[in-house]
């Protein structure tokens, strides 16, 4: 076995996503050709194909391919996502084309790269001049990501670096590769093929418009005028795309137009999709190799680059690739359209073997330079580069870090006189989404809990927010509005169950902990008049928000018998969900994980207490534990379980996105555990999800701002979501306060030196 070379030693597993046989199109051709000619220089190289399939099920796919990825559905790159990551890739390799990946431009292959963390590069096999708005974006996204960028012309460069910016320093030009064969005089070849005697001419490729077969067809009466015994080779199957749209209607105009031309006995059709060994045969057989595309932007045609290799007289419009690869004399181009032309240029070399065969000859010297074995020790080069450059996180040590004071300053900057808005693009307020009641629900809660706060700040807005939740109350419908537009008119009569539990939730902490009593006042009378809707709940979440409040409502009115009820009978129905989920592996109350997990067991502990139910408290306990275990990564620090792993029965957790919501729930829930244990064990769990925060997380990195209060969205496998919306700031806010509180009962919690950005 030939050993990889001691430059890129290093690389010896890659993954290779692309189209690739049997499915029949260019782009399948030159994934199968690349993963053999990598193969064949380098044996013990570890390649894993993951096959885009456009209709899965149809193919039945060689033992080379890993697996596939079904066009259309985006959770199948996202699963190709987590397989390669488990597989220990270390490179990924993407032959990109708009057209064989799904959602706008492609836009699912976005989703994958976004959730691989090895280095990643890509040959482009299209490269616009006038990309479409998601086309652009799209590129734009995955040039981003890539390490290095392939193109296989020097023009695709120069658009790359013009059209989008591209770092002239990340591409790298690799001609096309072509297959190791013998020159051979046509002669030899064409009695296999029934040719005797003739001049043949040969275009191959799927058959579609925008091949220009017609000028070539109707250049025919003159070249058969010069040369009788020419024949037209048309060498393809009709483009499926076309085949599912009109059958070989267009195979049929072409044949009745080479009849109208008189021709029909000069222009052969071959209905077939040819492997590359016998396409080779084709080529070799023929005398003249003629590409009459119709797109001049076309980058790359693998059988240019094969008729090339074989040594044929090329003429061809001067599409990008032919207009590079047959400069300096080793092939012919006429104009877009031009029958004439390509009947002038055909006769010539037709009539004269000195001329076509000195052409010949130029253009097998230049294919011996782009063998498929020179291709795989270029792009291997490039795959070694991508590995070395790989950027490595950049880390400071600073002293223990101590939890930070609530500052709600980020909170001010979300906030007007209506109430708090969504979401932001990066740290500015976006109106476009307006208000939710969730978000001033939580910043109600925020302006209760905080302790060192100036009054008349205090005053002010648990004002704003309380008549946020005052004007969203229908009483027509009984519920709670949540969302509200920039304009303050209502996008719904009626919010979801989440947030109306979670208002509940609200109102119980102001009617307990607001101060000055007129705000609990409010508070009590508003609960007092909507909690009957708590009955009627039946998400989890929504009886674990409500059965929070009705806690704060008890521990403020002892006597409160509507929260003494909702505690009891929304605790016995989370344990009857757990007995229905339970498996001996999965101690959970629903089969699925989602959002705010730990408000669940949460729940279970502030009810045991003030119920003083020890099986509340002990279901609590077991549940906190298997979430706590779920949410632990190997290197021991905070992991929240990410919006991928939502939905998915009885499976283990995946790492992204994570959002700072759970991080939040996970502190709340453990201060619920030690306030109903006493054991210390759960101050650490605390400090661990709160560190989650400053930066003791799987990227490293902060999501806080300290200087402001501000918290980012979340994060991604590539690095943060640099958005701060409502949501993830009061989540630090209301985790800090939590923290805050906490540390004042157990004692210093700060813990170890963490890494931060």
């Amino acid at each position: 076995m030939k050993p990889l070379p001691s430059q890129h030693s290093s690389v010896g597993h890659i993954a290779l996503i692309g189209n690739f046989l049997p499915r029949k199109c260019g782009i399948a051709t030159f994934t199968t050709d690349v993963r053999a000619a990598l193969k064949q220089r380098y044996p013990d190289l570890r390649v894993d194909v993951y096959a885009m399939d456009d209709f899965p099920g149809r193919y039945d796919y060689p033992a080379e391919v890993t697996g596939t990825i079904a066009q259309h559905e985006r959770t199948a790159y996202l699963a190709a996502a987590r397989e390669i990551e488990a597989s220990g890739a270390q490179v990924l390799w993407i032959q990109h084309e708009y057209g064989i990946y799904g959602g706008a431009a492609g836009e699912h292959l976005i989703a994958l790269i976004d959730r691989v963390t090895i280095p990643v590069i890509a040959t482009l096999h299209t490269i616009l001049e006038h990309p479409s708005e998601d086309e652009r974006r799209v590129m734009e996204a995955l040039l981003r990501r890539c390490s290095k960028v392939i193109v296989m012309a020097e023009k695709g460069r120069e658009i790359l670096k013009r059209v989008h910016g591209a770092d002239d320093r990340a591409i790298v030009t690799i001609p096309h590769g072509v297959p190791d064969r013998a020159f051979v005089e046509p002669e030899a070849m064409k009695p296999r093929f029934g040719w005797e005697g003739r001049k043949v001419i040969l275009t191959f490729g799927l058959l579609a418009p925008n091949k220009g077969i017609e000028t070539l067809i109707a250049a025919m009466p003159d070249i058969v005028a010069a040369e009788p015994s020419a024949l037209y080779v048309v060498l393809g199957a009709t483009h499926p795309n076309l085949v599912a749209h009109e059958g070989e209607l267009y195979r049929d105009r072409l044949k009745a137009l080479a009849a109208e031309k008189g021709v029909a006995d000069h222009v052969a059709f071959v209905d077939a999709f040819v492997d590359q060994e016998a396409l080779l045969d084709y080529l070799q057989a023929a005398d003249i190799y003629a590409t009459p595309y119709s797109n001049p932007a076309q980058i790359t045609s693998g059988t240019l680059s094969y008729a090339v290799g074989v040594g044929k007289a090329v003429v061809s419009t001067p599409y990008v690739h032919a207009t590079e690869i047959l400069a300096d004399h080793h092939g012919v181009l006429v104009g877009f359209g031009d029958s004439g032309g390509f009947a002038r240029e055909i006769r010539r070399l037709l009539t004269s073997d000195a001329a076509r065969q000195s052409l010949s000859h130029r253009a097998y010297a230049l294919g011996r330079t782009m063998l498929w074995s020179r291709f795989a020790e270029r792009t291997m080069a490039v795959l070694g580069d991508a590995l070395t450059i790989r950027p490595r996180r950049l880390t400071k040590r600073v002293a223990a870090l101590a939890p930070l004071e609530p500052d709600i300053s980020a909170v001010e900057r979300m906030s007007d006189t209506t109430g708090m808005l969504q979401h932001s693009i990066y740290s500015v307020p976006d109106r476009n989404h307006g208000y939710c009641i969730d978000d001033n629900a939580r910043a109600l809660i925020l302006m209760c809990r905080i302790e060192r706060l100036d009054p008349v700040v205090r005053d002010k807005w648990i004002g704003i927010y309380a008549s946020f939740i005052q004007f969203a109350w229908n009483p027509e419908k009984q519920r709670f509005r949540n969302f509200m537009k920039f304009d303050r008119s209502w996008s719904e009569e009626e919010g979801s169950e989440d947030s109306n539990g979670r208002t509940l939730w609200a109102l119980g902490v102001a009617a307990h902990c607001a101060t000055p009593r007129k705000h609990r006042d409010w508070a009590r009378s508003l609960y007092d008049a909507t909690a009957t809707l708590a009955l009627k709940l039946r998400s989890p979440r929504a009886m674990a928000f409500a059965m929070l409040g009705a806690t704060e409502m008890l521990a403020a009115h002892p006597g409160h018998s509507l929260s003494r009820e909702m505690l009891t009978r929304f605790g016995e129905e989370l344990i009857s969900l757990l007995d229905k989920a339970r498996r001996p592996e999965w101690s959970w109350f629903e089969i699925v994980l989602a959002y705010d997990n730990a408000r669940l067991p949460e729940a279970l502990l502030r009810a045991g207490k003030a119920l003083e139910r020890a099986d509340f408290i002990a279901t609590g306990i077991e549940t906190l534990e298997w979430i706590r275990e779920r949410q632990i990564s190997p290197e021991g620090r905070f992991r929240a379980v990410g919006t991928e792993s939502f939905g998915r029965p009885y499976a283990e957790p995946l790492p992204f996105d994570q959002q700072p919501l759970e991080a939040q729930a996970m502190v709340d829930a453990c201060d619920a555990a030690f306030a109903a244990t006493g054991d210390q064990r759960w101050v650490e769990e605390a400090m661990r999800a709160y560190r989650w925060y400053l930066g003791a997380n799987d990227l490293e990195v902060p999501l806080v701002t300290a200087q402001d209060g501000g918290c980012f969205d979340g994060l991604m496998p590539t690095g943060l979501n640099r958005n701060q919306g409502a949501e993830s700031i009061l989540a630090l806010q209301l985790a800090s306060c939590t923290i805050s509180a906490l540390s004042k009962v157990a004692g210093n919690v700060a813990g170890p030196e963490i890494a931060v950005a």
